[in-house]
């Protein structure tokens, strides 16, 4: 086996080492993006570029042989699934005719604009030029996501824009076999009947595949088949199983497959439902991650020396022209605001599908005789690339222009209403600070209105919440109110989607004790300066206040101090609308600009009866 290990590394990387410097790449790249606050697509373009055809350190054809194409194949599938547990149609409201239209009328009318770029503008034939429209359909899901993570959008145009991304995928394969079943009937390979029943049959046993799936997968879920520690293991077994299974049947229908299936038990209401798709989500970040540093440096000079101005002018035509006119052609007449349809209309990368599955697509045509398809690789690459760069730097200003983005501020939802959680949302709003009280007592909340602050009326943990609360503008929660099990309750379950740093609540009572401790995986952050929620409530009827004060070069954090022995920090805003939370440690750490944010007593009388001033209050 050490031979063959070695055999298969010659002259280049050795396998595991091949393994291991494309894991290392790709989370390295998608970290130093989350420390640059850059688009992780893109790094990870650059990096795939820079081992493969850059330097010539990592050719993955070399290093991992015959494996590296089913590796691909395999991903996507697993790509394409997560994102179909991600399609819940409960998520769907306010968006449901849109994605319609994108699915129904924006897969024909793409398939069309980018065959014609194809011809008229790259200079393909029709043949090449129609699989390859086809293909050209998908707005890649493997780059939607790590998108719509960085660029933070409001529901609607995130759903239209995931949605299309992963239902148009499998549409955009298929369309692609279709298209070359019938080159296959014109190169007289076979007839027509054999190529529909072909597809017909595809189709039927993909679409039956993953549906039957989906719900025997379900079923043995719901009623306790399948223990708990196996339920991701059996997942994969099945999902890998389905796959391969369709994919026998028809080229490229384990795609359709697998994204049915995941459609399916994201609709089936499972209890272990969040579970499998966080676990799943780790999973994905680590597939997009690897198969974009592959693809990239599976690249040669040669290859992309094929492409030139005509590529570079079918690139401009697909962004500027094609997408565009699909999406307002398929939005007309639509509810969907126009300022969200010119989003739509203005952004459609392409991912890894496109790249694999036009590299595949290739190899066949050019068997068949069809010299010029072997231009489908380099273009593929090229059109991936460009709309990459182009989109991961201009979709965050382009939300932002037309007012679809959140705040540069990450937002706070305070949860549980009371006199201080509306004083402490008032002090942040005064800051600039997005803010949100929820409480499902509507007479909590009677503070927070009298303030003029946004409310939430219900659980923040409700469905009714994760539809009705824009959560993008948000990235702080603290919970406060006087139920420290509940408190408990909404950090633990909030803290992966905002980060568990993000997460805080007021101190438990008998925290200290060790028999009332809770392990390190429930819960927030204490958040309060220690205090709990009764002690805070015993202090604002004894008159204390929320209240912020500025600090600069001339007044620091030791004049605070001075000037507020007694006050107790809770929030500090930088001057670039940065939240930090000092704890009883540390303190404020101060700043020019920096805003502190504190419970403080009031203020004592002057001699002369005049009440006391602070500086900055």
């Amino acid at each position: 086996m050490a031979m063959d290990v070695a055999v298969a590394g010659a002259g280049g990387l050795p396998p595991v080492m091949a393994f291991a410097l494309v894991g290392v790449l790709g989370v390295g790249a998608q970290w130093m993006a989350w420390r640059l606050q850059m688009p992780a697509i893109v790094l990870m373009l650059v990096a795939g570029l820079v081992v493969g055809p850059g330097l010539g350190l990592f050719d993955p054809a070399r290093d991992i042989g015959p494996l590296m194409k089913p590796i691909v194949a395999v991903a996507v599938a697993i790509i394409l699934f997560e994102g179909g547990l991600t399609l819940s149609f409960h998520g769907l409201r306010g968006a449901a005719e849109g994605v319609w239209r994108l699915v129904i009328l924006g897969a024909p009318l793409g398939w069309l604009g980018s065959a014609l770029a194809l011809h008229y503008v790259a200079g393909l034939g029709w043949a090449t030029a129609c699989v390859f429209g086809g293909i050209m359909i998908v707005t890649g899901p493997t780059v939607i996501a790590p998108l719509l993570r960085q660029a933070r959008l409001r529901r609607r145009p995130a759903q239209l824009l995931q949605w299309e991304a992963i239902v148009n995928d499998p549409i955009g394969a298929l369309a692609a076999v279709l298209a070359f079943e019938i080159v296959l009937v014109l190169q007289a390979a076979e007839s027509l009947e054999m190529a529909a029943w072909s597809m017909v049959r595809g189709i039927v046993v993909a679409t039956v595949l993953g549906v039957a799936a989906g719900w025997l997968i379900a079923e043995a879920f719901r009623r306790a088949y399948v223990p708990e520690y196996m339920k991701v293991p059996v997942l994969f077994a099945v999902l890998l199983g389905v796959f391969a299974v369709a994919d026998s049947v028809l080229h490229e229908s384990g795609l359709l497959t697998v994204t049915v299936m995941g459609v399916w038990i994201a609709n089936a209401d499972l209890p272990s439902y969040a579970e499998m798709r966080r676990f799943k989500e780790h999973a994905t970040v680590l597939l997009v991650s690897g198969v974009f540093i592959l693809l990239a440096a599976s690249m040669d000079l040669e290859t992309l020396a094929l492409l030139d101005w005509r590529a570079v002018a079918f690139i401009v035509v697909v962004v500027l022209v094609v997408r565009p006119a699909t999406v307002l052609l398929s939005l007309a007449g639509t509810r969907v605001a126009m300022r969200e349809r010119l989003l739509v209309a203005f952004t459609g990368p392409r991912g890894v599908v496109l790249v694999a599955v036009a590299g595949l697509f290739a190899e066949r045509l050019v068997a068949e005789g069809v010299t010029d398809a072997a231009l489908m690789a380099p273009l593929a690459f090229g059109l991936v690339a460009a709309t990459v760069v182009l989109h991961g730097f201009s979709l965050r200003p382009l939300a932002r222009l037309l007012g679809l983005a959140g705040g540069e501020t990450p937002g706070v939802i305070i949860v549980g209403g009371s006199r201080f959680a509306a004083a402490l949302a008032a002090a942040l709003r005064d800051l600039d600070v997005p803010v949100l009280v929820a409480d499902a007592n509507r007479t909590r909340l009677r503070s927070a209105r009298r303030e003029g602050l946004p409310v939430f009326f219900g659980d923040i943990l409700s469905e009714a919440a994760e539809h009705g609360v824009e959560v993008m503008s948000y990235g702080v929660v603290i919970a406060a109110s006087d139920n420290d099990a509940y408190n408990t309750l909404v950090a633990t379950d909030l803290g992966p989607e905002f980060g568990r740093e993000n997460v805080f609540q007021l101190r438990r009572a008998k925290q200290e004790s060790r028999r009332h401790a809770l392990p390190a995986t429930l819960g927030g952050r204490d958040f309060g300066a220690g205090l709990r929620y009764y002690e805070i409530a015993r202090l604002m009827a004894e008159g204390w206040q929320v209240r912020s004060t500025s600090l600069s070069e001339d007044y620091g954090v030791s004049d605070w101090t001075a000037d507020n022995p007694e006050a107790l920090p809770l929030i500090e805003v930088s001057a670039k609308g940065v939240l930090r939370f000092p704890d009883e440690e540390t303190g404020p750490e101060g700043g020019d600009g920096t805003r502190v944010v504190a419970l403080r007593p009031p203020d004592a009388p002057k001699p002369d009866g005049q009440p006391k001033t602070t500086n900055g209050a």
